[in-house]
């Protein structure tokens, strides 16, 4: 068995996924020395301070075989340098460039424009991959791709979307075999733009495996697209089309006994902002949620089919009515504050998942103690660990429930609830409701 290593390799991690996003997953484990984003592969490696933080971190993450929203952590056996494997910062004349945050389409002549000022390119490839629109760059000189990765590296191409994220590709020569919008050889004029018997009419859309994704954030008309666009990088998740306009779903198979409107705003709001909920009176099982906008609805559903709740399995639909009628038997929640999607939509939407084992709590009290935190929570499950740590300043939390039912009961009654005890000298605001999400 290797030695321990203060390297963690991080795998299935998708194109939602930032370099932010993994920061702040190992940041309570003291100090993160390097990180590198292996887009190519869905990987990343992570350079903890030392072998005991590594370690610390590996356990937490139940031993390294733990999947966080999909994400798989083991650990690493060499130094960052070695695991590289010929990308990130060991130099090559060739760049693999992934674009995040993609609002508009990206072409060979777009990408030539940038590169160029930085030494003669002589190929581009572009491709759609599994983390997102890729090309391949290879310049004439290994110098001319250092000097432009080391100024244009995480780079927007366009005034806040479209950034650069540039790795040294471990590729020797590039092959161009056509001359278009996907691919380019400019020391060779004279390649056809096209396969003989091929369409070349609207060039990179659709085409399967390359080009601007078939599904895009133009397809959606609503008003946070931007939002949308920056949280999926300019694509959508995998099984949501992004054309659903029905807000309205139907849940059933509920456990009447153990719910009520505020525990579905608190769980369905993951999703999106929730304008009103109503339990069917005639049928106790079954309730109707109103969210903000198709594209939300269409997250819920998706993302919460088949969810285990108290006990029963859930079935969540799209409703054939357009939206709920206001009445007496209405909860409205359309002004509430703890709609989550009014601010930081965009971070939000990268955080929509199916159920987790574990959940992130912030926005408590300062001085909450772990055994505060546990005895909040222990009452919905068996509790497997728990984290506290600061972050920009403020205390906050992990909690690992041993089943994704155990944590979605805590989440659904304990969003938004007090935590600790509270002195009656003091009024309860905001900063005394304990804020829940999965991670």
């Amino acid at each position: 068995m290797a030695e321990p290593s203060k390297v963690i390799h991080v795998r299935n991690v998708g194109h939602e996924i930032s370099e932010n996003d993994l920061l702040q997953l190992f940041q309570p484990f003291e100090v993160i020395t390097k990180l590198v984003m292996l887009r190519a592969k869905n990987q990343a490696l992570l350079q903890m301070q030392d072998v005991p933080s590594a370690i610390n971190a590996l356990q937490f993450y139940a031993n390294g075989e733990e999947y966080l929203r999909s994400i798989l952590i083991t650990s690493g056996t060499k130094t960052m340098d070695q695991n590289a494997q010929g990308r990130g910062d060991e130099p090559n004349r060739i760049l693999l460039v992934t674009i995040q945050h993609m609002l508009y389409p990206i072409t060979v002549e777009v990408l030539h424009r940038v590169f160029s000022p930085h030494g003669f390119v002589e190929k581009i490839v572009t491709f759609q991959k599994s983390a997102g629109f890729q090309a391949l760059i290879q310049y004439q000189l290994r110098q001319s791709a250092v000097s432009a990765r080391t100024s244009l590296q995480g780079r927007n191409i366009y005034d806040g979307c479209c950034q650069l994220d540039i790795q040294f590709s471990n590729l020797d020569e590039l092959q161009v075999h056509y001359n278009n919008d996907r691919s380019r050889d400019f020391t060779n004029p004279n390649l056809p733009t096209e396969q003989k018997g091929r369409s070349s009419q609207h060039p990179g859309y659709g085409d399967v495996g390359v080009g601007f994704p078939q599904v895009g954030i133009a397809q959606i008309m609503m008003a946070n697209a931007a939002a949308i666009a920056a949280a999926f990088g300019g694509g959508l998740p995998p099984g949501i089309s992004g054309t659903n306009d029905r807000c309205t779903v139907l849940v059933s198979n509920l456990n009447p006994h153990r719910i009520d409107e505020d525990k579905l705003f608190n769980l369905f709001s993951l999703y999106g902002n929730i304008v009103r909920i109503k339990l069917l009176r005639n049928k106790p099982d079954h309730a109707l949620v109103q969210m903000g906008d198709g594209f939300q609805a269409e997250l819920a559903v998706h993302f919460l089919k088949g969810t285990m709740l108290f006990g029963k399995r859930l079935e969540v639909n799209f409703s054939k009515h357009p939206n709920i009628t206001q009445g007496a038997d209405t909860h409205e929640y359309v002004n509430s504050n703890l709609n989550r999607f009014n601010r930081n939509a965009a971070k939000n939407y990268r955080y929509c998942c199916s159920p987790t084992k574990m959940v992130h709590l912030s926005t408590f009290r300062q001085d909450v103690t772990e055994e505060e935190i546990v005895n909040h929570l222990a009452e919905h499950g068996t509790i497997v660990n728990t984290k506290l740590f600061v972050m920009n300043g403020k205390k906050q939390a992990l909690v690992l429930f041993e089943t994704e039912e155990e944590a979605t009961e805590a989440l659904m009654s304990k969003h938004a609830s007090s935590l600790g005890v509270i002195s009656s000298t003091r009024t309860c605001g905001k900063a005394d409701k304990v804020g829940i999400m999965w991670v």
